[in-house]
């Protein structure tokens, strides 16, 4: 597996983005080899979270992984480890083709969106041609600016003496956007300019349906929950709110003649606004030791979340079996 790493001012964090696409019959071993690789890299000194990503449907079978550690030197300890050679012989019949991976040192935190997507673009820049290429990606940029939903954008430069690549990383609000503007033909018009900048470029698109849900403060560089936890915590908040609203505005609507799909519509709203607004930040708060990378790394404490959160789930049944009943 070829690294590639970049470097821009702004933070000692280091992310790793590793693409691999998996052969037909083989996800679910390789989900579970996945796993087996997260646990493996929580023992390294620096680890602040993973997270999966799997490939749209339509796609290619492409999977793509994060990896968080708090300084490069830290990273570098993980992808360097007989610990982790190990783990990349074991699947190579899990893989088509070798996967690839960039590695993203510095660089400032981005707010997260519900339906936020991000693209790392990795380039091979001509030699001599860097300054030429800087300026085209400030052309790109401003490009950028007028597409709707762009939220903004780093550019990591190569690292002496580790790799020659160059990675831009781009935010858009919806994966509509972002789809729209790489497909745009203003985009093609300047990828064929840039092509006399670099030989060679890389497209990934990373993606989490629940991550605006989960902001622990602004600049917080905790880390972003994984996914199961996530779903597990939205459940938590969901099925009471759904609950409420039902046995309360759902009755009167009922009363007021009010037509199913428009009472489930005014039902969606008032449920995501509490959710976000008022819940959410609430089961993030009494949920951290167990939501955050950074402070859930042991399996107890995995295992210990998991169980309080279907504890919650279980009294909340029991008390809206009661009452209804």
């Amino acid at each position: 597996m070829g690294v590639t790493a970049s470097r821009v001012p702004g933070g000692d964090g280091a992310t790793v983005v590793t693409s691999q696409k998996v052969r037909e019959g083989r996800v679910d071993a390789y989900k579970r080899w996945q796993e087996k690789t997260n646990h493996v890299a929580e023992g390294f000194d620096g680890f602040e979270g993973a997270e999966l990503y799997p490939p749209d449907s339509g796609e290619e079978n492409e999977w793509v992984v994060v990896f968080r550690f708090s300084r490069v030197d830290q990273l570098t300890a993980w992808l360097d480890s007989g610990a982790r050679r190990r783990l990349l012989d074991e699947a190579q019949l899990l893989f088509d083709g070798t996967p690839t991976q960039e590695v993203l040192a510095g660089g400032a935190p981005a707010p997260q969106e519900p339906s936020a997507v991000t693209a790392v673009i990795s380039h091979s820049v001509r030699p001599g041609k860097e300054r030429d290429f800087m300026r085209w990606q400030d052309k790109v940029l401003k490009a950028q600016e007028k597409h709707p939903g762009f939220m903004g954008t780093e550019l990591f430069e190569p690292v002496e003496g580790i790799q020659d690549n160059w990675v831009v990383v781009f935010r858009y609000d919806t994966r509509d956007n972002l789809d729209e503007w790489l497909a745009s033909a203003e985009r093609e018009k300047l990828l064929h300019e840039g092509r006399q900048y670099f030989s060679s470029y890389d497209v990934r698109k990373i993606g989490s349906a629940f991550s605006g849900w989960f902001r622990f403060g602004e600049g917080d560089e905790e880390g972003i929950p994984s996914n199961w936890k996530q779903a597990m915590s939205v459940v938590l908040a969901l099925y009471p709110t759904v609950m409420v609203l039902n046995l309360t505005v759902g009755k009167e609507f009922d009363d007021w003649g009010i037509p199913g799909y428009l009472s489930l519509f005014i039902s969606n709203v008032l449920s995501v606004s509490i959710l976000t607004w008022v819940l959410m930040p609430l089961v993030n708060r009494a949920l951290a030791f167990w939501l955050l990378p950074s402070r859930a790394r042991s399996a107890r404490t995995h295992v210990g979340g998991a169980l309080v959160v279907m504890l919650c789930w279980a009294v909340f049944i029991l008390v809206f079996g009661l009452t209804t009943d």
